[in-house]
């Protein structure tokens, strides 16, 4: 520790150095067995780690105590992406819990699709987990005779892209996404781990092949541990538009 600093930031310095190393898991040490490690003020270590708080590193919940905020996945804008294959090649886990994959019917997913309200659409729900957490309620829905051969896909750890090109062949050629802030229902925040009125993300995507609908999909995602990123130079062509909510 270089001695010419403040008491607070030597120990903020080291724990920034231990976290970085994954020393404590998930669980963050109590003020009080800093001040034992560190041999230092009540006053000195909550400073060190109000600062942890406001970098975005430390969560404290009361009566729980203080855990270490998990890594935020980043999202390009623009392009086709899996969450799976973004998790995955970050360098973590990803697993769905699968709540439904079924043939079914649905009026306002065929109209999104420019379906016939009785043609039969592949319903797939699941609860995307990054290294054991959850991170995004996700429903998709497609034409069913089109993908029939996904009813027989175990999707627990696997993309649902990947899977459509193994088995039908089709992959989206192209797509739009629509992305805005919501506060999940009751439900929703459960299979998200979240508190009730926590904000999160809803992304509403299309996928298209060939010019013709292949998906219809909405992900609820957690807003503290999502991120977009878009990038643009001197010569991109910038289209804005405001959307109301």
């Amino acid at each position: 520790m270089n001695r010419t600093e403040p008491l607070w930031q030597r120990v903020l310095n080291d724990l920034r150095d231990r976290i970085d190393r994954g020393e404590f898991g998930g669980r963050f040490p109590t003020d009080h067995q800093l001040m034992a490690t560190y041999d230092v003020s009540r006053h000195t270590v909550r400073e060190a780690v109000r600062r942890l708080q406001a970098a975005g590193l430390v969560k404290r919940e009361r009566g729980r105590g203080s855990f270490l905020v998990p890594d935020t996945h980043e999202q390009p804008l623009g392009t086709l992406y899996s969450l799976f294959r973004g998790i995955e090649d970050a360098g973590g886990t990803q697993r769905s819990v699968i709540v439904a994959r079924e043939r079914r019917r649905d009026a306002d997913a065929a109209f999104a699709l420019g379906m016939n309200p009785i043609d039969d659409l592949f319903y797939l729900e699941r609860i995307r987990l990054a290294d054991g957490d959850p991170l995004a309620h996700d429903r998709a829905w497609l034409p069913f005779e089109r993908v029939r051969g996904l009813l027989d896909v175990d999707f627990t750890r696997t993309s649902l892209y990947e899977e459509l090109a193994r088995h039908t062949g089709c992959y989206p050629t192209s797509g739009t996404e629509r992305i805005r802030p919501v506060v999940p229902d009751a439900a929703e925040a459960r299979s998200l781990g979240i508190d009730p009125g926590q904000p999160a993300l809803e992304i509403d995507r299309r996928t298209f092949v060939d010019g013709g609908p292949l998906e219809w999909r909405i992900t609820v995602v957690r807003g503290d541990r999502y991120a977009l990123r878009a990038e643009w130079g001197a010569t991109s062509e910038v289209s804005t538009r405001l959307l109301p909510c």
